[in-house]
């Protein structure tokens, strides 16, 4: 059978080389960058106003006070009282000056000791057991005498709030009264201080004439009546200008 002539002559035996193929080059791995993202927590702080600038200006003036017994307390977090609204921030609360206190706590301490100088007196007819009962009942009467009055210094607080100022007269446990009236509404603030103590001691009364149904409100021998002045002011002219920037709107 004839053969085409453009056809090689291959040799049965002969080795047929075919060119090897290069194999595919296997993709280089990609190597991926896992960010990692760590979820911080978020420490709620406190709202202790709705402006940061005036809080910060109240720490500036009164600094920051942790003793729930302090005369001043500024941004209390333990502190509310019965009235106070919701979203309603207590700014600062005022007792009198610890000095007012002094008077009450000297009385105190002379009514404990007078059972220790009955012996000393000769009174007759006294016995060993009418003499245990009497004294029984004056440390009852003194310590009933002291508890009242430090209720009632420590409950007579006069409150600065986001919103208004309240002065709550807690006379004794059957005689409460609550004052209270907007920021908006204070027309004039004044201080008073008077006497070598309160000069010393820099504390005295602060009074606040306002428009509401209660037309004066008295904070009265607080410490630092200057400040707390200052502080009344600044939330006023805060609540004039929020009342124009509403009315422009």
């Amino acid at each position: 059978m004839p053969r085409s002539k453009d056809l090689d002559t291959i040799a049965p035996d002969d080795l047929i080389v075919v060119d090897s193929v290069p194999e595919p080059k296997k993709p280089t791995p990609v190597k991926k960058t896992v960010v990692v993202k760590k979820t911080v927590p978020v420490i709620e702080e406190p709202v202790v106003a709705s402006d940061n600038i005036l809080a910060q200006k109240i720490y500036d003036i009164f600094g920051h006070t942790k003793s729930p017994f302090s005369a001043a307390l500024v941004f209390p977090k333990v502190f509310s009282f019965a009235e106070q609204n919701d979203g309603e921030v207590v700014l600062l609360a005022l007792r009198s000056h610890w000095f007012t206190n002094t008077s009450w706590i000297l009385m105190a301490i002379f009514m404990f000791t007078v059972p220790s100088l009955v012996p000393l007196i000769p009174i007759p007819g006294l016995d060993g057991g009418l003499r245990i009962l009497l004294s029984f009942t004056w440390y009852l009467i003194t310590f009933a005498y002291s508890f009242e009055k430090f209720i009632s210094w420590y409950f007579d607080v006069s409150i600065v709030t986001n919103r208004r100022v309240v002065d709550i007269d807690f006379n004794n446990l059957l005689d409460k009264k609550f004052s209270e009236a907007e920021l908006s509404k204070i027309q004039d603030i004044s201080s008073r201080v008077s006497g070598v103590s309160q000069t010393f001691l820099n504390y005295g009364t602060v009074l606040i004439q306002t428009a509401a149904e209660q037309n004066v409100i008295v904070f009265e021998k607080v410490p630092f009546p200057g400040k707390i002045t200052k502080l009344l002011q600044d939330l006023r002219f805060s609540e004039s200008e929020k009342d124009k920037d509403g009315g422009q709107e």
